[in-house]
């Protein structure tokens, strides 16, 4: 029985790193989904790794080509940034168990696609106040910090993660991320369940 994870969270929730470490869990053999993104690369990021990096012209030929299986387009204040999965065969249910990360809005639109029994949501929560040092110590880092993004971003996550939102969007597997090495075991240990039924 091979399933969809789709890991989501505010931003500075530690998707990333909780997304590294449970590929790098051999006994989950989890294949990573790699999103795709118009937006600049950051520092530190490589192209193929977080995300593949693409002009907004390769995004509308995915378009045209009905290559996307789901897509959301933010309005920031350096102009829109679309993200989005495409349909290229890095997801393969009936050879294996992929992990991807995404927004309750992907994990619906993915949910179409391959089936509520296929897809399930698995949302990390941080309190506010720590998400939002988190997010200024990491922009700190970029040469050209983006504070004006990173405002609109934690207020943009306050509407699209709200307790009404995930509800509505059949999120209800929480995990609380006050202890990073807690956090993944308890989602290791639920993906060994749900891929085990």
């Amino acid at each position: 029985m091979h399933k969809l994870f789709c890991l989501m969270g505010k931003s500075a929730s530690g998707k990333d790193t909780i997304f590294r470490s449970l590929l790098l869990d051999e006994s989950l053999g989890l294949h990573r989904v790699i999103p795709y993104t118009t937006r600049p690369i950051r520092e530190g990021e490589e192209n193929g790794r977080e995300y593949y990096f693409v002009s907004p012209e390769q995004f509308e030929r995915f378009r045209t080509e009905g290559k996307i299986l789901e897509q959301r387009c933010y309005d920031t204040v350096y102009g829109p940034w679309h993200y989005f999965t495409a349909d290229d065969g890095q997801i393969d249910l009936s050879s294996y168990s992929s992990l991807m990360i995404g927004t309750p809005q992907a994990f619906v639109s993915i949910r179409e696609c391959f089936g509520v029994d296929n897809v399930i949501p698995v949302c990390v929560r941080v309190e506010d106040g720590e998400r939002l040092l988190r997010a200024v110590q990491r922009e700190r880092r970029e040469e050209k910090p983006r504070y004006d993004e990173l405002c609109r971003r934690f207020l943009a996550d306050q509407e699209d993660f709200s307790k009404k939102r995930l509800l509505s969007c059949g999120v209800t597997n929480f995990f609380d991320n006050t202890d990073l090495d807690t956090c993944i075991r308890e989602i290791a240990d639920f993906i060994r369940k749900k891929t085990r039924a």
